[in-house]
């Protein structure tokens, strides 16, 4: 497709009638393929690293299985990277994942990931991410029975103000604290292989979530959790400067590093901590400099990690806003989320709902007490669920757009995007199997978008437009500008 066929056709704002030049404009290709490495692997070595391998740990039953877990949650990235590949280098826009589904599978299910959007992916992580500070802050300062939550809900609300206020983070605060996370891991890596092996404990038997499928299933959950964010290059794919393989060249290298990093970090921690050790630390970091430097060591990789989860965490509030936006610019039932405040900079209306529905699931997570748990059990069926819709659009596209020029083509087609739909098909029965409450929720608020999609095709009048097979989208393109 050239870029002109391009810019008629793939952009959200002419293809769903808008018109007006601002929204029909490309995003200018300004960055090289080590920006968008350097990008990616930001996104994706974050604070889960610090917080899950406890996790991975309980599900296991040795050191051979722990490593293995990790290697194969690289390798599995690696498969699904190229399914994305493909798709972001053949039809690049700024809608990554939307784009791909609604253009294979049409606008409901599209309209579904949108409200999975609002509703569970962004919202959770926020929580999520809160409890991992939570967690840390604990260590400095524990608030009482209830301090991870307390500090998470601090987190929520204290982020959401300052984006509400229109107060943003400098450019040179961000990069400072995106180093944090990659000197804590760096320090948590020198000095977990310097160390002495830890002493196993008394042999008691298998670890109590460790054996069998059930063990495994889980533990690929929080494994592929801790990976997660590569996907994130599917939205900067019309940025990447040069060839479109650009962006196939940046998410394998990006993966590749990543993979090395988590199996080093794992090694350190289960050298310096032994599996049991591990397994039984909510602070895994924190605990082996503990052990290794004493309580300083302890404390200072604590405010890294803090640091870091707070960048993170108050990129994912900013990130969430405006999809919450787009969503509320699209779909004029939620045109309340599509104002942008002019004085605040920022839509305030998204990030106040966004704040609202992630307090809300913190407190889902301090009545559980297994906040972070929790949110991973709330938001993983349905990143599961829109990870294999992803899959099935690619396959989809490879057989209704045969002629599409494709830039990136998958490895070993078809059996590598099906091998990759087969994963996200085991984790989606995983993350419902053999997880708690948390799941059910989750797929039930997603549930909950079938109530404004049926009221408004009910309400939708098509019209001609040549684009989408004679009719406009019945969704999109008749909100009012903004």
């Amino acid at each position: 497709m050239t870029r002109e066929r391009y810019q008629r056709e793939g952009q959200p704002g002419e293809a769903h009638g808008q018109g007006d030049p601002a929204s029909s404009a490309l995003p200018l290709p300004t960055l090289r393929v080590m920006d968008a490495i350097a990008l990616i692997v930001g996104i994706v070595v974050g604070a889960g690293i610090f917080r899950t391998p406890s996790l991975v740990a309980q599900n296991s039953t040795g050191l051979a299985s722990v490593l293995l877990l990790w290697g194969l949650g690289g390798l599995v990235s690696l498969i699904g990277a190229m399914c994305y590949a493909e798709l972001a280098s053949t039809w690049p826009n700024a809608g990554g994942d939307y784009h791909y589904i609604r253009r294979a599978l049409g606008e409901s299910l599209a309209f579904l990931f949108a409200w999975a959007r609002l509703t569970v992916i962004p919202t959770g992580s926020i929580a999520l991410l809160g409890f991992i500070f939570g967690d840390y802050a604990s260590q400095l300062l524990p608030l009482g029975a209830h301090s991870s939550a307390i500090y998470a809900a601090l987190s929520v609300v204290v982020l959401t103000g300052l984006n509400v206020a229109g107060i943003r983070l400098g450019k040179w605060t961000q990069n400072l604290l995106t180093v944090a996370v990659v000197a804590g891991l760096g320090m948590v890596i020198v000095a977990g292989l310097l160390s002495s092996p830890a002493v196993p404990p008394p042999a008691t038997g298998a670890m109590a979530g460790g054996a069998g499928h059930a063990g495994w299933g889980l533990a690929m959950v929080f494994v592929l959790l801790t990976y997660g964010g590569w996907n994130e290059a599917a939205y900067i794919s019309s940025e990447v400067r040069g060839s479109r393989r650009g962006i196939a060249s940046a998410l394998l290298w990006s993966l590749v590093a990543v993979t090395c990093l988590y199996l080093l970090a794992n090694l350190a921690y289960l050298k310096a901590l032994g599996l049991s050790g591990v397994a039984q630390s909510d602070a895994v970091a924190a605990e082996l400099l503990r052990r290794v430097a004493g309580p300083g060591g302890a404390q200072l990789i604590s405010l890294l990690i803090c640091a870091a989860v707070l960048t993170s965490s108050n990129a994912t509030v900013l990130m969430g806003s405006r999809t919450n936006y787009a969503l509320g610019r699209d779909f004029p039932m939620f045109a309340p989320l599509g104002r942008w405040s002019a004085r605040a900079g920022s839509p305030v209306n998204a990030l106040l709902m966004q704040g609202t529905l992630s307090l809300a699931l913190v407190g889902v997570g301090a009545i559980t007490r297994r906040g972070f748990e929790t949110m991973v059990e709330y938001t993983a069926p349905v990143f599961w669920f829109f990870f294999l819709m992803t899959g099935v659009s690619l396959l989809v596209l490879r057989r209704r757009e045969p002629d599409v020029v494709r830039p990136f083509r998958v490895p070993l087609y078809p059996l590598t995007p099906l091998l990759f739909c087969a994963t996200c098909a085991y984790l989606l029965y995983s993350s419902l199997a053999y997880t708690g409450a948390g799941a059910l929720v989750g797929v039930a608020v997603l549930a909950t978008g079938l109530v404004p999609l049926v009221l408004m095709r009910r309400k939708a009048r098509p019209r001609k437009n040549p684009l989408h097979g004679g009719r406009t989208p019945w969704g999109i393109g008749r909100q009012r500008s903004a």
